[in-house]
C-alpha cells in the first residue's frame, strides 16, 4: 500500500483531472478549428455558375412560353412566333451571361 494519506491522494488526483480537463480542452479546440467551415474561391464561382445556369435556362423558357402564347393569340399552325422568341430568348440570355462575365470580380 501507498504511504499518502486520503488528502494528500485527492490533492493529486485534483491536479491530474484538472491537466486532463485542459487537454480535452485544448483537443477540442483543435478539433473545431481543423472542422470549421472554409471559405473559398469555388463559393463564389458556384454561385456565379448558378447564375449563368438560370440566365440561360430563364432566357430558353421565357422566350419559347411568350412565342407559345403568340401563336396562341394569333392562331398561326406553324410556330413562327416560338421559333422567333425562342431565338430572341437565346439572345438575350447569351447577352446577359456576357454581361456577367465582364464585370470585374469583387
Amino acid at each position: 500500500m501507498t504511504d499518502e494519506t486520503p488528502e494528500e491522494k485527492s490533492i493529486g488526483e485534483d491536479a491530474r483531472i484538472d491537466a486532463l480537463e485542459q487537454r480535452l480542452k485544448a483537443a477540442r479546440e483543435r478539433e473545431e478549428q481543423r472542422n470549421a467551415p472554409v471559405k473559398t474561391e469555388s463559393d463564389a464561382n458556384y454561385r456565379m455558375g448558378n447564375r449563368v445556369l438560370g440566365e440561360l435556362v430563364g432566357g430558353l423558357a421565357g422566350g419559347a412560353f411568350i412565342g407559345w402564347v403568340v401563336d396562341q393569340a394569333l392562331g398561326t399552325t406553324r410556330h413562327q412566333g416560338l421559333l422567333v422568341m425562342l431565338c430572341m430568348g437565346v439572345v438575350v440570355a447569351f447577352r446577359n451571361i456576357i454581361r456577367i462575365a465582364s464585370r470585374p470580380p469583387e
